[in-house]
């Protein structure tokens, strides 16, 4: 675990100890929470594990659900997570359990805990993903540093040079620069071309890892049979929306709608950004959102639902369960909403980029 997560981890036990989140919650609680995973698997045992807080494990699964319902919480399907959002009242506080991608292990694993629980939960679908035109890049350059000694780059960071990747923390220290390189300085096509270019030039099969991870539209037909689970929309390509020109964010939002209503026969009612922080959201495609009639779409920004979280459907935030920080007691933090509260006090009081980025990395978002 790196200090960044030593540190995280430090700040939770204080929270916890201290009393103070509990103290806090009268006024940070809110009235709900939507929780957000991607994998639910086996912890692996490589050192390099950049996309760790992607993956929590079966077992913390079963006890953050009932962690949340020990906390007095009814967990409900997304469209009655929105019923009564848009109500203002109802019977006890209620949360949500939403996955991202479309993860063949939301199938295989997760949903028969879900199932014996009895939980219903909603998977956002890139439909470009299942239907293979797209890439997980976070992946592929995952595994082609985990394999690499010495990283060369056309160009961008240390092009010409190479990028030293001999040990974990060099590997770790290159997968993050170059992810900032490739979200933030590169347009989100240069980014798909620069990683296909790099898998090429170090044997990386970016459709095979799709294969390996990602549902079949039949593996989706199967689910959707499922009583417990509904399926909601996550673009065709897994592009940031707000790092797009309007119309073609609006042709990936359009076109994610269109395959699923043609795959599953039934359009999906609710939407979710890909990335879903500041970077990859706007205000502009909130209203795209909602001018392809979803009835909520949800953030990756963090905190808890209010009743001011009604004004705008289309924004909503969730509630990330960290692969690093999979331990019970932080949910009870997490519920609260006192650690968001913080988030956004420290966002306002120091309102620098290094600062929020440090601190949002307490709240993670997918790649």
């Amino acid at each position: 675990m790196g200090v960044r997560q030593r540190f995280f981890r430090k700040a939770f036990k204080a929270l916890h100890a201290s009393g103070l989140s509990r103290a806090l919650a009268p006024l940070t609680q809110g009235c709900g929470a939507i929780f957000m995973l991607h994998h639910v698997r086996d912890p692996s045992s490589a050192a390099f594990r950049p996309n760790q807080h992607l993956e929590v494990t079966p077992e913390f699964l079963t006890s953050a659900i009932e962690r949340i319902r020990s906390n007095g919480y009814e967990i409900v399907s997304l469209d009655e997570t929105v019923d009564q959002l848009k109500s203002g009242y109802g019977r006890k506080r209620y949360a949500a359990i939403t996955f991202d991608d479309g993860y063949r292990d939301n199938a295989e694993i997760a949903m028969p805990i879900l199932k014996k629980l009895g939980v219903p939960f909603t998977i956002f679908v890139s439909s470009g993903l299942v239907d293979r035109t797209a890439d997980l890049w976070w992946i592929g350059l995952e595994r082609i540093i985990a394999k690499v000694d010495e990283l060369q780059l056309a160009t961008g960071p240390a092009s010409g040079t190479g990028i030293s990747c001999r040990t974990t923390q060099e590997k770790e220290i290159c997968f993050e620069k170059l992810c900032y390189w490739l979200t933030h300085e590169v347009s989100e096509r240069e980014q798909r071309e620069i990683i296909r270019r790099l898998c090429e030039q170090y044997d990386v099969d970016l459709r095979a890892i799709c294969d390996e991870l990602m549902m079949t539209w039949d593996e989706l037909r199967a689910l959707s049979d499922e009583p417990l689970v509904s399926l909601g929309a996550h673009t065709d390509g897994h592009f940031a929306l707000a790092r797009l020109e309007e119309d073609e964010a609006r042709r990936q939002i359009f076109l994610s709608v269109e395959r699923m209503r043609h795959e599953l026969g039934r359009s999906p009612k609710h939407f979710a950004y890909p990335y879903g922080n500041t970077v990859a959201v706007s205000p502009r495609d909130g209203q795209l959102a909602a001018e392809a009639g979803f009835a909520s779409a949800v953030t990756t920004m963090p905190g808890v639902l209010r009743s001011a979280s009604a004004r705008n459907p289309m924004m909503l935030p969730r509630v990330s369960l960290n692969g690093r920080f999979q331990d019970p007691y932080i949910i009870d933090q997490y519920l609260t909403g006192a650690p968001f509260a913080l988030y956004k006090a420290t966002r306002w009081a120091f309102p620098t980029d290094a600062i929020k980025s440090g601190v949002s990395r307490l709240f993670p978002s997918t790649r």
